[in-house]
């Protein structure tokens, strides 16, 4: 592997752990405090690249599309939470995985019925069309930058939310113990709610990001779900800064195995991984409880 190569691909791997992050953020903390399997989390993303595309189309402006369909997301996040998910908080795993997979069977067929099944196409904006050299003679795409420098600006920003704020502390609180957090004065589905308000919105701008670059369907955010999970596993349940650290991992290895080995061995390296970190560390790299 040539040096201008290998360094395209690092950046295509930090890239996708961007993403990847941005997915599974929302969906480590759900987990996390809720103790709620969301498998519509991938319908989130998907809903986002529509909603975006739409909005470009009806605007003609990439970042003013950004900006109404994140608030379009985190509303639909919030609405799946109240209207079906909230019922599900003190029911077994598998009655949540199996009424949030009928969801991705109903919004599956919802975009269907207002998008089509075709794709939709999202252009990527003219200023991030072309292409910036890195190094001598290693040029990259400005648009895939642009999403690396966006998840990384994003995540810091949500480290520092977590970490340094209020709100941050109730959602630690919760993550480590919801019963004791709830008896110390914190609103509880408060903080559902704005969890799955952010998990939602963050989820849809991977989508949002990912659209120009992969096609815009139905059945778009299964793939991303996957590995979305894996990461949520290997980082540790609740631990935003495990979801960060696994995530780049996940992106990395996954690119450089599907570049480097045959395609069959390629797409299972990361499940591979997965399952020597789980041999070593059975709760994830950074687990909240206990």
């Amino acid at each position: 592997m040539t040096l201008s190569l290998f360094i395209e691909q690092s950046l295509n791997g930090v890239q996708l752990g961007v993403q990847l992050f941005l997915m599974s953020a929302g969906l480590t903390l759900v987990f996390g405090i809720m103790n709620l399997i969301n498998l519509a989390h991938g319908s989130l993303y998907m809903a986002g690249a529509f909603f975006a595309a739409m909005f470009i189309k009806i605007t003609g402006n990439f970042l003013l599309a950004i900006a109404l369909a994140i608030p379009c997301t985190a509303i639909m996040g919030i609405l799946m939470e109240l209207i079906v998910l909230r019922r599900f908080y003190a029911r077994g795993h598998l009655d949540q995985v199996l009424v949030t997979f009928g969801l991705i069977l109903i919004f599956n067929d919802l975009v269907r019925m207002v998008w089509g099944v075709v794709p939709v196409p999202m252009p990527v904006p003219a200023l991030l069309s072309g292409s910036v050299e890195i190094m001598d003679g290693v040029l990259y795409p400005a648009f895939r930058l642009a999403i690396l420098s966006v998840g990384l600006v994003v995540a810091l920003g949500l480290y520092v939310v977590v970490v340094h704020t209020r709100t941050g502390m109730w959602i630690r609180a919760g993550a480590s113990n919801r019963p004791m957090a709830s008896a110390l004065g914190v609103d509880v589905q408060l903080v559902f709610a704005l969890v799955f308000a952010a998990g939602a919105a963050l989820a849809g701008l991977a989508g949002m990001m990912a659209g120009p670059i992969t096609a815009v369907q139905v059945g778009m955010g299964e793939p991303i779900l996957i590995l979305a999970l894996v990461v949520t596993v290997i980082g540790g349940i609740g631990s935003i800064r495990g979801a960060f650290i696994a995530a780049l991992m996940i992106g990395i290895v996954d690119t450089f195995g599907r570049v480097l080995l045959p395609h069959a061995l390629g797409s299972m390296v990361i499940f591979m991984l997965m399952a020597l970190i789980l041999a070593w560390r059975p709760k994830g790299l950074f687990p909240v409880h206990g």
